[in-house]
């Protein structure tokens, strides 16, 4: 899963770990593998290892180390399509407040597209919604949050990141002692293709997820997906601590596809607000229901905020707003704000 080494070269280099387990299962990349670890630190003797290098299957792997009591502080998979078979595993390898960073490209189940597969990999069923690439993070964090669950423990999210070359889904957990007192965060999302609002519902009200718009004669124009991830995409106080050490190393504006890191983090931030639902509401979705231009993002999430509801940008769509206002009260801001103009 290492593959040429790279993300373990940089554990080692730029955040100081003590010590680097690299696994791939080809044995083919062991030479590239060893070569790009030995840039940070020649092959050193027994004993005196930073890290060490392998290629093994992963579950065998992480199997072994549980066995022989030997806890990970960090272990990162990264697989091509669904890792969702090595996240049990994974679990039992790492330590009591370890952190698990998961990465999936299965797209095709993000958007609905694979519906049998995301519930064999992930215990969820994905039908399309508008915000397919917020789903495919909840749908990550779900499958990691059930499987916590069955070993005993939870998970609190770190961050949860979508990069849409790939396109890629990246989130990080810690794992912590005990169940949660209910599953607050575990849930089903509810789209209504009639209205445009979307609603959560947990299990405990199956059989009565309904949309409150005139519409409800037709049973068709509502969306249910889940179970997944339903809580906070992000931890607050741990994504300011990333800010921090960002502005403290000099990364703060690195940039990627135009958007600088502290710009990202920053958006990460507003999103971490417990107030605010999954999903996210396009411009042009509000534009095209009120029959005006779209309104300037920045202007809207004012006005919302202005009006008591929670709103930022999202880091997943552009042109997008995250919000706890219903969708109704999105178009009369629009109307308000072309009214102003």
């Amino acid at each position: 899963m290492c593959g040429s080494g790279v993300r373990a070269l940089r554990y080692l280099a730029q955040a100081g770990a003590d010590f680097v387990w690299a696994n791939d299962a080809s044995d083919a990349l062991h030479p590239v593998i060893v070569g790009n670890l030995s840039r940070f630190e020649p092959v050193p003797p027994e004993g005196q290892r930073r890290w060490v290098v392998s290629h093994l299957d992963a579950t065998r792997l992480l199997a072994e180390r549980y066995l022989r009591r030997e806890y990970f502080d960090v272990i990162d998979v990264d697989s091509f399509g669904s890792e969702a078979e090595y996240i049990r595993a994974a679990f039992l390898a790492l330590k009591i407040g370890g952190l698990l960073y998961l990465t999936s490209t299965d797209w095709r189940s993000a958007r609905g597209y694979g519906g049998k597969c995301s519930l064999s990999s992930y215990g969820a069923y994905v039908l399309p919604v508008p915000y397919p690439n917020e789903i495919g993070l909840r749908m990550l964090l779900g499958g990691a949050a059930r499987e916590a669950a069955m070993l005993g423990f939870h998970i609190k999210p770190v961050f949860s990141y979508y990069a849409y070359h790939g396109p890629i889904f990246r989130a990080m957990v810690q794992l912590c002692h005990g169940k949660e007192d209910g599953i607050s965060n575990y849930g089903f999302i509810c789209h209504c293709k009639s209205c445009g609002q979307s609603q959560t519902f947990g299990f405990d009200e199956l059989g009565q997820i309904s949309c409150g718009c005139a519409n409800r004669t037709d049973a068709t124009s509502i969306t249910v997906v889940g179970p997944l991830w339903t809580g906070p995409l992000h931890d607050r106080s741990s994504i300011t601590e990333m800010l921090n050490l960002a502005v403290e190393w000099g990364w703060a504006h690195t940039s990627e596809n135009g958007v600088t890191l502290e710009k990202l983090l920053g958006t990460m931030i507003e999103e971490s607000d417990p107030r605010l639902p999954p999903g996210y509401i396009r411009l042009d979705e509000i534009a095209s229901r009120a029959k005006v231009n779209s309104p300037p993002l920045g202007t809207l999430i004012h006005s919302l905020q202005k009006e008591g509801y929670a709103a930022c940008r999202s880091h997943i769509g552009a042109n997008a707003v995250k919000t706890n206002s219903p969708i109704s009260s999105c178009i009369v801001v629009a109307r308000e704000i072309r009214n102003l103009r």
